[in-house]
């Protein structure tokens, strides 16, 4: 009897969740929802929980849920694994919630948790760009910024299980305050979230752009509506775009400095939609960096895309030694 894993990404602006064959990369059947607009431990818990069940109501009439092995979830913030708590998820407003208790109790099913770009390296590591790989860093830049640390082909956690916070290091000591409650961190600098609001700043003090015709509610501005606006020539919004990218090269340029890996792979929502975004930052880091870690590092774009994040937790159970 062929076996399944459940992969979910339960992310600041949606939750996609997805089942696959063990020790595949195939999605067979997946099931998407907007976290967007929902907030808090009550309203993401149930969220989830319909997320789950739509995909097994989708699946039902091929795969018996006594052939899932375990479901994956990896997590937009910072989580305890052992308990699988998803312990803070300022995105999400959610602080402690028992993720592993919640669909075990509710769906009967092995359940492990992870960060959201601890397992979107898994899947680059095991299907993607990371293949062939033993020290890599692995950057998303959507919402927010987040990173994980591949230290002799497995991942490193740190002392407390929270290395590779990338989009918390300090740009400036004085900057723009971050939702983590601290000041001038670089996800503060060069994330979506901060390029919709300085974008929306501009708006509002009066200078036009094109976001005005793309996004006329002005309550969300994707990557795809700053691709668009882009490719129209706005100044508005190419003069915030190329702001972050200077400070996520000085991300970048910091860790090719400080922790010389063979490989740093970008991905996330400005990543894959803006090519201008991922091309200027690598050429910005390489500029900015030493001279042999700008000549020995290479970079490649996250090769999954918006799978790598169910890819890689649907082998959690594997990672974690328990398969």
């Amino acid at each position: 009897m062929k076996k399944y894993n459940i992969g979910i990404d339960l992310g600041g602006t949606k939750i996609l969740a997805a089942i696959l064959e063990e020790g595949t990369d195939k999605v067979l059947f997946e099931v998407k929802n907007k976290t967007k607009n929902e907030k808090g431990n009550e309203r993401i818990t149930e969220k989830l929980i319909e997320t789950v069940e739509s995909l097994l109501k989708k699946c039902k009439d091929e795969i018996s849920e006594k052939s899932i092995m375990s479901i994956g979830v990896g997590c937009a913030g910072q989580v305890e694994r052992g308990e699988g708590i998803l312990v803070n998820a300022v995105n999400l407003d959610v602080r402690n919630m028992p993720v592993k208790k919640i669909l075990e109790e509710k769906f009967g099913i092995k359940t492990y948790v992870g960060n959201d770009v601890e397992v979107a390296t898994i899947g680059e590591m095991n299907f993607g760009a990371g293949r062939g790989f033993k020290d890599v860093v692995c950057v998303f830049v959507g919402t927010g910024i987040g990173s994980t640390i591949v230290k002799d082909g497995k991942i490193h956690f740190g002392a407390s299980q929270s290395a590779g916070e990338i989009g918390h290091i300090i740009m400036d000591v004085n900057g723009r305050a971050c939702s983590c409650g601290a000041n001038g961190c670089l996800e503060a600098y060069a994330s979506r979230s901060a390029i919709e609001s300085r974008i929306l700043g501009a708006i509002k003090k009066g200078r036009k752009s094109v976001i005005t015709d793309l996004a006329p509610k002005l309550t969300s501005i994707s990557s795809k509506h700053i691709k668009q606006s882009l490719k129209a020539h706005d100044e508005v919004v190419t003069h915030y775009v190329d702001e972050a990218i200077s400070y996520l090269a000085d991300g970048l340029a910091t860790v090719m400095n400080f922790y010389n890996p063979e490989l740093i792979i970008l991905g996330g929502g400005l990543i894959q939609s803006v090519d201008e975004f991922y091309l200027k930052s690598v050429k910005l880091a390489r500029a900015k960096s030493l001279p042999l870690p700008a000549e020995h590092t290479k970079f490649k774009k996250a090769e999954l895309g918006d799978y790598s994040g169910v890819i890689g937790a649907s082998m959690l159970m594997k990672t974690r030694g328990e398969s």
